[in-house]
Order: structure tokens, then sequence, then C-alpha cells
């Protein structure tokens, strides 16, 4: 078996390189390619189409899937990606998985699970998932509809709630949601995850791994020694700091200034 890592940050490739020996141990690890142009010349040079590809989304010079359509890639990709606002619901329908960074471990371990069973099902031309992956990105005629109005239960009570008046979901074995006005809600989701599936990624970020915030909530932020983001939150929710990892603070400023 071969996969073929594709990421331009050469610490993460690292730790990418690492985590995947672990798990896959009998594999042959190639790369890490770090462009679009690093891309296009491995396939130019008749390199056999590896069994898997793990790839980060934003490269130095554009974006892998684009690489991957000049290509004719069919083999199976999981994404990686710090970047919320690209078609996440694309990816998840057309590709192995894809997996926010920084990288948890039992994630790709999950994600390369899939894998093996896409596998021993014969799954091995993904060709058309691609071709239905950049016509997705290429058509505005095909954006999803988010979620405007969301359910919680509180004081014995089912509430529904405008996203406007939203502040964030948090996750504590629950999905709680917090409104503007500093009500908590138990919400009937699983994970944030199935969340993102259904918010307006132009309102809401993916902050961490445990709270998803929206815009309007956000007084402001201040960048942390380690290069995290430290994110307040308006009033009544100022008590409540959240950390942006260095690996989406750029992500996260691009959403705010968007």
């Amino acid at each position: 078996m071969t996969i073929l890592l594709i990421e331009d940050e050469p610490l993460i490739a690292r730790q990418l390189h690492k985590l995947v020996s672990q798990l896959e141990p009998e594999a042959v690890i190639d790369g890490p390619l770090t462009s679009v142009q690093h891309i296009c010349a491995y396939f130019a040079v008749g390199k056999p189409t590896p069994d898997l590809v793990i790839a980060d989304i934003q490269l130095s010079d554009g974006v892998s899937f684009d690489a991957f359509g000049q290509v004719g890639l069919t083999a199976p990709v999981i994404f990686t990606t710090a970047y919320d606002e690209y078609a996440i619901r694309a990816f998840k329908l057309n590709s192995i998985d894809y997996l926010l960074k920084p990288i948890d471990p039992e994630e790709l371990r999950q994600a390369l699970t899939k894998y093996h069973r896409w596998a021993a099902n014969g799954v091995s031309d993904f060709s058309d998932q691609f071709r239905q992956l950049l016509a997705h990105m290429a058509s505005p005629a095909t954006a999803p509809q988010y979620k405007r109005r969301f359910s919680g239960h509180h004081l014995r009570q089912i509430v529904t709630v405008p996203q406007e008046q939203i502040a964030y979901f948090l996750r504590n074995e629950l999905i709680y949601l917090f409104t503007t006005e500093g009500k908590k809600l138990i919400t009937d989701y699983k994970t944030l995850d199935e969340l993102e599936e259904v918010v307006d990624p132009s309102c809401f970020f993916r902050a961490n791994r445990q709270c998803l915030v929206h815009l309007n909530a956000v007084a402001s932020y201040r960048p942390l020694d380690n290069s995290k983001l430290l994110v307040v939150l308006k009033s009544p929710n100022e008590s409540v700091e959240l950390l942006v990892s260095k690996e989406k603070a750029g992500a996260f400023k691009h959403w705010l200034e968007s």
C-alpha cells in the first residue's frame, strides 16, 4: 500500500508522516508534495497512482483539488484543512474523509479505517467523485442551503433560536447552544461536525474542537505568545474566552474580516 502525503507546512508534514507510519506500519509513504506545481510534476513523470492520498487543501500556490483535476487523479483522498470556508460538505461527499487541523490521531485512525472498508468493498475508481467535487466548487447553483433557526431544550421547553441570536455552540459531553442573551440550551446534536453540516460558514467558525462561534458574538481577539488567538465574546458572554489554534489563526482572521 502506497500513501502519498501533500502538505506544505514542514512541521505538520513531519507530524503527519509520523502518525501515518504508526497507524499504517506496512505502508510505503511518499511525499510530502508541497504545491500544485509539485503535484502536477509528480504525476507528469509517470509515477504510479498511490492507493491513498492525504492532502492539505490550501497550498502555497493554490488548492490541491485544482491539481487533482489537472492530473485526473482517481485515488481516494483524505483532505486536511484549517479553513472552514471551503465546501466541507462536498469534501465529505466526494472524498474518503476530511480532517480539521491540528490533526487528531484518533480521527486519522478512523479515516484510515474508513479507507480500508471502502477498499475491501472494491471501491477503486474515484474519478466520478472528483468530477462532482470540482463541479460543486465551480457552480454557485449547487451552493447548499443552511439552517437559519435552531432548537434546544430550556426549562422543560423546546425553544427555537434564530441564528442571529446564537452566540456559540459548545461541546461538553452534550452540545449546548448559548444565546446572545446568555441562555444555555441543550441541543439534540451529537457532534459539532454534525452542526457544521448545517450552519452557514460565513456566520459560524469552528474556533476549536469544543466551540463553534457566531460572527456577531465576537467582541475582540488578541494574539498570544504561542501564536494562538484569545477570543473574547460580547456581553453577557464576555467571561467566555476562546482559544484559536495557531494553525487556524489565519483562517479565523480571514473569516472575521471577510
